[in-house]
């Protein structure tokens, strides 16, 4: 069989990913992730007084330890497998990723199994955030002493 041959027999073998399906599943799950983070803010917003300002840190981190809470009972990987993006994309995915290398290594021990594979992707996360957010206060910086945006 030559290759070309070959590559139209794959190529009608192969069934197409259902995209509009996958969107809409991923539209809708991330969708749903978002109004629990709106709902967790406005909590915080009208029980502890904060202002819309101030209760994104605490949202982010209840936001996080929801996901850490899913993942560790094995939710958060179902929800991962019917959603897609739409659970990897928001700040959920983020402390999903971090508890899964914690728990997938906990054989080795607390300190080098957990504690050195907790921070393997939130190191990278960090360091980016932190470098990036450095380049866009200088940058601002410099725009506002050029006197090209007002402070």
């Amino acid at each position: 069989m030559e290759k070309e041959q070959y590559q139209q027999l794959e190529q009608n073998i192969t069934p197409t990913p259902p995209y509009l399906k996958n969107a809409v599943k991923a539209f809708v799950v991330g969708g749903l992730i978002c109004t629990i983070g709106q709902a967790v803010s406005l909590f915080y917003i009208v029980f502890f007084n904060f202002t819309e300002a101030t209760a994104g840190n605490p949202t982010v981190a209840t936001m996080v330890f929801f996901a850490m809470i899913l993942t560790g009972f094995g939710l958060y990987k179902r929800i991962g497998q019917f959603a897609g993006a739409g659970s990897a994309v928001p700040v959920t995915g983020f402390g999903n990723a971090v508890i899964s290398a914690a728990i997938e290594h906990r054989s080795e021990g607390l300190v080098l199994g957990v504690g050195g594979n907790l921070f393997k992707l939130a190191g990278s996360v960090v360091l980016f955030g932190v470098v990036s957010a450095f380049f866009v206060a200088l940058i601002k910086y410099i725009l506002v002493t050029i006197g090209v945006v007002s402070w």
